[in-house]
């Protein structure tokens, strides 16, 4: 046999998320202790510091810190988790904690000024550098260090690194609601946890479930911080475990998805597909309603530095 027997694959990847559920849950408590997350509902508290928190779409103030904790906990599991040569572990590594640094640079100094692919470029363009450029960039180049440590030829590393950073980027553009960029990444990637890659998608997904709770609840959110580590560590996974053509389609399928936002919302789609729309909304706290009883018009204020689409009223 080439590699380990498939029965063995998917119990290191179910020690893994073990590893990744636990290290999150813990990261989160640490991170929260001194200060809890405001309670579901909550308006706000001028007696805390807001540097961590965010209003989310509906209104109410919840906390970043889910993002570092589920970055922290993906790079714990990964340096344990069975199952994993040196070289993948620290590539893995390097993705979560590289795109969770330009995430949280992005959350904490960002702006709403420009939003999507074509926002940052054209303020490029005209001579301004955005934080949402600083990220791309920043993630971009961690990509391509990350594919450079799997040691494949040029092309191959070209193409490794920007599935990584799309990966990245496309996950983010699903953080518009509680819950939906988790649901997105364990329905995307639960599949390869019957693949060579499951030692390196269990910690992942581990660390996203454990933190879901919290997520669904309006008590915390990813915030790019934790979005783009979500996409780039399931984007390495592929790079480093999954064979070139897959590869391939992949970073064909991230691209195309990127590409269909700046035109396109996510949300309204969801919305309009009724399985789509029950599966979005499962398991949060409450009917889609600002805090003030209305309709949900505000839109997630940390996603200041990434996304493309206003977001438009439930319907």
């Amino acid at each position: 046999m080439r590699g380990p027997h498939a029965l063995v694959r998917a119990g290191q990847g179910l020690a893994g998320a073990a590893l990744g559920a636990l290290a999150a849950r813990s990261a989160y408590r640490l991170l929260t202790r001194a200060r809890p997350a405001p309670p579901s509902g909550a308006t706000g508290d001028p007696d805390r510091p807001q540097t961590w928190q965010r209003t989310n779409f509906r209104g109410r103030t919840v906390t970043l810190q889910e993002g570092p904790a589920l970055a922290s906990g993906v790079c714990a599991a990964c340096a344990l988790s069975p199952g994993l040569t040196p070289r993948v572990r620290a590539a893995v590594v390097l993705a979560a904690a590289g795109s969770a640094a330009f995430g949280a640079y992005d959350d904490l100094a960002g702006s709403a000024e420009a939003r999507g692919l074509r926002g940052h470029l054209g303020a490029l363009s005209r001579g301004e550098v955005t934080t949402g450029a600083v990220k791309m960039a920043g993630i971009g180049a961690t990509g391509l260090a990350c594919a450079f440590m799997l040691r494949r030829g040029p092309w191959d590393t070209l193409a490794d690194g920007a599935l990584i950073a799309a990966g990245a980027n496309l996950v983010n553009l699903f953080d518009l609601r509680p819950g939906r960029a988790v649901k997105f990444a364990l329905l995307a990637a639960a599949p390869a946890l019957a693949s060579p890659a499951a030692p390196l998608v269990g910690p992942v997904l581990g660390a996203a479930l454990a933190l879901l709770p919290d997520d669904l609840a309006e008590r915390s959110m990813l915030g790019d911080a934790g979005a783009n580590a979500l996409g780039a560590a399931l984007g390495a996974a592929a790079a480093a475990r999954a064979p070139r053509p897959v590869r391939l389609a992949l970073l064909g399928g991230v691209v195309g998805l990127t590409l269909a936002s700046e035109r396109t919302s996510f949300s309204r789609v969801i919305d309009g597909v009724p399985v789509l729309r029950r599966l979005d909304r499962w398991g949060r706290a409450a009917p889609e309603e600002s805090v003030g009883g209305g309709p949900a018009r505000v839109r997630r204020a940390v996603r200041r530095g990434g996304g493309a689409e206003p977001e438009p009223a439930p319907g």
